[in-house]
């Protein structure tokens, strides 16, 4: 069943065996394995089925460098469904070596391993609606899928990895009659999580504060709490939770909030590929499911030690829509469009320099003098993008000339000094708002550096094509700074350790020290992948639905004490 937390009477006690906080895509894995668990499950949401400007208000904080980080309340909902009511959609599982310790990365490696996380990928694809788990492009599609650059067979790279995408799946509409239909589940909407109440002797938590929209305090007694709220709101509420362990709870070690990443990624160069605009399929191509899939050129895991890299992807992309100089008129139609995209895709259109009246109309110029491109790209977003249930996935632009820019998407290092913690200024609950400051190494630098010039001397060697920088990239920091901390891949915050001193939680998820507290989502995650975190998320909250199974406790639903959960009237 599916409530509003404003019908619940202040200081009530609700109780359940697991108590689940956050309603994104790990909050409702979690809800609709463990419903066939015959334990009464609690979900709260803090946002409603849809965004609201009072929710989204509780995301507000401060940001270090805001030339780096989007402010604290972008790239977040705060509604049923999270961060799946905005994401594109990219289903890509991680990779054997993302999970090893690598002597070239500090605090590299997971106290589980591939097979632990792969085992659960097939059931998170479909839960994530991307269509078989098969993410070889010679196994996708029926013949297998078109070579991206024909006769390319690079020396340093894998040609044949692929992403595939979602509809994109906005987790809280898709499976919401689940949710309402399953008899020892009940979802509260507005209920925000103020505070975790610990035992006097700190080694479980006896109770959890919460707030409805309305300010009203109830509390949440249960045999299991999981905290499945990003890795931003997760270690912010870890951090305020500091009656009982004063630094805040699992943070003995100072580690919770720490080791923040995101993805470093972006575009640059020029790729001029040699021979006729057929040599190429950048391109999606369409499994027999219905799925979007796509090729990536991907920097191999023997390069990666041989080099002591990161992780790092590349795709053959369009020009850089902000520069008009590229005179095609869809893409200077995006530019012009920019006020009616939302922040998350409008932010890669802001230039490095506010844009003239000069550079308005010679965007304006590009769309007019390309007018049979313009409409046959507008025709087809409204068709297969705007209209049509599964979506297409991005802008594909195929130049003319056989020029494209590249793509990358990098894993980023971990890194002690990144961290989220708390600003002095507070919520509308008395709860301090979060503080971002995210930041970048040397390695990161590095991996796109270093796998950019790999990739030129393969295609160069090959005869493909010439790959070169811009004027204002042969700085490749400037590239990495020019996106900064990228998108909402909020990323190691609570991250996994063999130990205390090493993580915040264990293998199974579980915090350090505290019994019965648990964390889903990508703040676990001790290293970034070169892959998007959906998939994966997905993937651990089932692994750990099966492991909650194992010790929860059956009873046969919810109940309250002290006062009943609904009322007809209020204080």
């Amino acid at each position: 069943m599916i409530q509003d937390a404003d019908d619940i009477v202040r200081d009530t006690v609700v109780e359940a065996n697991i108590c689940i906080v956050g309603g994104g895509p790990a909050g409702i894995t979690l809800a609709m394995e463990l419903a066939r668990s015959g334990s009464s499950i609690l979900l709260l949401e803090s946002g409603d089925l849809g965004p609201t400007d009072d929710a989204q208000a509780l995301n507000v904080g401060e940001v270090a460098d805001e030339a780096l980080h989007s402010p604290a309340d972008k790239y977040r909902q705060r509604c049923l469904g999270g961060g799946t009511s905005i994401w594109g959609g990219r289903c890509v599982p991680f990779d054997p070596i993302d999970f090893e310790t690598r002597p070239w990365m500090d605090h590299s490696g997971w106290p589980i391993g591939y097979q632990d996380v792969e085992h659960h990928y097939a059931a998170a694809n479909t839960l994530c609606e991307a269509g078989d788990y098969e993410y070889d492009a010679r196994l996708a599609v029926s013949g297998g899928m078109r070579p991206l650059l024909r006769g390319f067979t690079p020396r340093y790279f894998g040609v044949n990895s692929i992403e595939r995408f979602s509809c994109p799946t906005n987790f809280g509409q898709r499976y919401q009659a689940r949710l309402r239909a399953a008899a020892n589940v009940r979802v509260l909407l507005r209920a925000t999580a103020t505070h975790l109440r610990a035992s006097r002797d700190g080694s479980r938590i006896d109770r959890l504060d919460v707030r409805n929209s309305k300010g009203l305090g109830f509390s949440v007694k249960a045999d299991q709490f999981v905290l499945a709220m990003g890795g931003i709101e997760t270690p912010r509420l870890l951090l305020t939770s500091d009656d009982v362990h004063a630094a805040g709870i699992g943070n003995g070690n100072d580690l919770v909030g720490r080791f923040y990443m995101c993805h470093v990624a972006g575009t640059m160069g020029s790729l001029q590929v040699n021979g006729g605009t057929d040599t190429v399929s950048h391109g999606y191509e369409v499994a027999a499911d219905g799925t979007y899939c796509r090729r990536r050129i991907s920097l191999r895991p023997d390069v990666q030690a041989e080099f002591g890299l990161g992780n790092v992807v590349f795709r053959l992309h369009h020009p850089r829509i902000t520069d008009p100089r590229h005179r095609t008129g869809p893409l200077s139609a995006i530019f012009l469009a920019q006020s009616f995209i939302s922040y998350e895709y409008a932010k890669r259109l802001v230039s490095d320099t506010p844009p003239t009246a000069g550079t308005w109309l010679r965007h304006g110029l590009n769309a007019v003098t390309d007018p049979v491109s313009t409409t046959r790209f507008l025709g087809h977003w409204l068709r297969h993008r705007t209209l049509a249930e599964r979506k297409f996935p991005s802008v594909i632009i195929r130049p003319r000339t056989n020029l494209f820019s590249l793509d990358f998407h990098a894993e980023q290092a971990p890194n002690r000094d990144s961290r989220i913690g708390l600003a002095t200024a507070t919520d509308r609950f008395g709860n301090r708002q979060v503080r971002i400051d995210w930041r970048y190494g040397r390695q990161d630098v590095e991996t796109v550096a270093r796998s950019f010039d790999l990739l030129r001397d393969d295609l160069a060697n090959q005869a493909i094509g010439q790959l070169t920088l811009a004027p204002d990239e042969s700085d490749i920091e400037t590239v990495v700074r020019r996106d900064g901390a990228y998108g909402g891949h909020h990323i190691g915050t609570v991250r996994m350790g063999n130990g205390p001193s090493s993580g915040v939680v264990d293998g199974d998820s579980k915090v350090f020290g505290v019994n019965n507290l648990y964390v889903a989502g990508s703040a676990v995650f001790p290293t970034s992948s070169q892959a998007n975190p959906t998939l994966t998320i997905v993937a651990l909250a089932l692994r750990l639905a099966g492991h909650l199974r194992g010790i929860g406790k059956s009873v046969p639903q919810i109940t309250t004490v002290r006062q009943s959960v609904m009322a007809d009237q209020h204080d």
